[in-house]
């Protein structure tokens, strides 16, 4: 493929074919870009993988435009708009566009600038939005520890941690947002990347996804020979996506494989088999079989237990993320839910009505300090003869002992203290 065939833009061929020549990584990525001119608009536009240049892409100065190229050709080879759409999907009303579209060209830019490019000013960088947002120093090696979904998670506060009480000053929940629209005004910052929504769980947009980690190792590769360009860079950029499974998708595998139409043996009744073979051996004067007891189905409508540790150690959007989560199971499995708050031992617990689960949430008394036990919370499922038990906690406390009857879901943000939970699948969310 040529780059002339690649490619439509009049104005932006010129940066293409510069960036082809000096930068062998992005050269490549480039070409399996659409570049297209626009009519009206900002200097340039990603649509998913198609650049539009607009007018003002010609005022810019040549650096600036091979800067401004190299800039949207990672956005799509990053596949920011298709991840902006799955962090849509999964917040949906909470969702902030602009602040991910903020974070986007913060990692891009950080990448671009560290790579020798030029850049239109002010520019947004990584550096900037560590520093004034969320006040972490900025090292060398940002880039590679921040990722754009959880520097978004990081600036919307929803980025997991400790839930902030009264004592610890309810305004630092929205500071780092408001710390980032400030930097918005200042910079002047417009979006400049549309939203695509693609089903998560879709073949097309894991195809597409395989398809871009393998154009990004190649590219990455033959830059890093060629010692230029981003591809030097390549090992120390964080948010190059990797292959993995969302965190709601194993929760609703977990939850569906717990809640499955379940059977247990009827002892009042005699299985059909049975009937058939006793019936035979009279009829024979051979000896009786065993008896064997019917098998029942299930009647009671399943139940999950959503216990959450209440002694501080997790933040409230990301309970309501999980909350969320937990609730659409319910309503496609027609499960009962009941929530329960607990620390060192278990201080309430509620039915929730999966349409409700936001207003549940909203009105409900979380108890402050405490340590953490899953002794009594696992108990308390077991009593209650839960389908699944769900804990959503740090894990930092004693496990007790496991249950012999009660698949466990334990999930918590970031990797756990020590070796984890010893029993029980564990999610990470912050993945």
């Amino acid at each position: 493929m040529t780059l002339a065939a690649a490619q439509h833009s009049t104005r932006a061929r010129r940066a293409l074919v510069q960036l082809a020549s000096e930068d062998p990584a992005l050269g490549a990525l480039a070409l399996w870009c659409t570049h297209r001119d626009a009519a009206t608009g900002p200097a340039a536009r990603t649509e998913g993988t198609t650049i539009h240049y607009g007018p003002a892409f010609e005022t810019l100065p040549p650096h600036e435009q091979l800067g401004v190229a190299a800039h949207h050709v990672l956005h799509v080879a990053l596949r920011h708009g298709a991840r902006m759409g799955a962090m849509g999907a999964r917040l949906g009303a909470r969702f902030d566009r602009d602040i991910y579209a903020l974070a986007a060209d913060a990692v891009v830019n950080e990448a671009l600038l560290a790579a020798g490019y030029g850049l239109p000013r002010p520019a947004v960088t990584l550096q900037l939005l560590l520093g004034r947002a969320l006040g972490r120093p900025a090292g060398a090696d940002a880039l590679a520890e921040w990722d754009v979904d959880r520097l978004y998670l990081a600036l919307t506060g929803q980025g997991g941690g400790r839930r902030q009480g009264p004592q610890d000053g309810q305004a630092l929940d929205h500071a780092p947002t408001e710390a980032a629209r400030q930097i918005v005004t200042e910079t002047g910052f417009s979006p400049d990347l549309d939203m695509r929504a693609p089903d998560p769980e879709s073949p097309e947009n894991a195809d597409e996804a395989a398809l871009w980690r393998q154009h990004l190792a190649r590219a990455l590769e033959a830059g890093r020979l060629a010692g230029r360009g981003i591809g030097t860079l390549g090992h120390r950029i964080a948010d190059i996506p990797a292959p993995r499974i969302p965190w709601e998708m194993l929760l609703r595998r977990a939850l569906s494989r717990a809640l499955i139409e379940g059977r247990s043996p009827g002892h009042t009744r005699p299985a059909r088999d049975w009937i058939a073979a006793e019936a035979l051996a009279r009829a024979t004067a051979t000896p009786t079989p065993g008896f064997r007891p019917a098998t029942l189905r299930r009647r009671s409508a399943p139940r999950i237990v959503l216990a959450v540790d209440a002694s501080g150690s997790v933040e409230a959007g990301l309970l309501d993320r999980f909350a969320a989560e937990v609730a659409g199971i319910a309503r496609r499995l027609s499960a009962e839910i009941t929530l329960m708050a607990f620390d060192e031992t278990v201080h309430w617990q509620q039915r929730m009505d999966p349409a409700q689960w936001a207003q549940t949430l909203s009105k409900a008394d979380w108890p402050r300090g405490g340590g953490t036990d899953f002794g009594p919370p696992v108990a308390e499922a077991l009593r209650m003869h839960a389908s699944a038990l769900v804990v959503l906690s740090d894990l930092d406390g004693p496990f007790g002992p496991a249950p012999r009857s009660l698949p466990v879901i334990w999930a918590c943000f970031g990797p756990p203290p020590g070796d984890g939970p010893p029993f029980g699948l564990l999610l990470d969310l912050g993945k």
